[in-house]
């Protein structure tokens, strides 16, 4: 099962990414310097107790890798999670 997934940080940034066989332990590959340095300006009881969310947002089973792909970019832009002030994502370069 192939899908697009949208990861919520305890920062309320999110991360969107694909997976092309359905894991529901993956969690991707964000930029963690990134996470981290936001996730350093949370409070102590946040940072030491916190809950990160991952919905998929589409999937098929018939999708090509191709499919896929387009669908992610899709989806980065529908959620502007490439904006750095909404989102992890670094590509596709956000130009607003």
């Amino acid at each position: 099962m192939k899908q697009v997934y949208k990861i919520t940080y305890p920062t309320g940034k999110i991360y969107i990414d694909k997976d092309t066989i359905g894991g529901f332990r993956y969690f991707g590959s964000p930029n963690m310097d990134l996470i981290n340095e936001d996730f350093a300006t949370l409070p102590e009881k946040v940072q030491r107790d916190c809950t990160i969310r991952k919905e998929i947002l589409w999937e098929s089973d018939e999708a090509t890798d191709a499919e896929l792909s387009a669908k992610e970019v899709e989806m980065i832009r529908k959620f502007q999670s490439h904006n750095p002030v909404i989102g992890y994502n670094r590509w596709p370069k956000w130009s607003h």
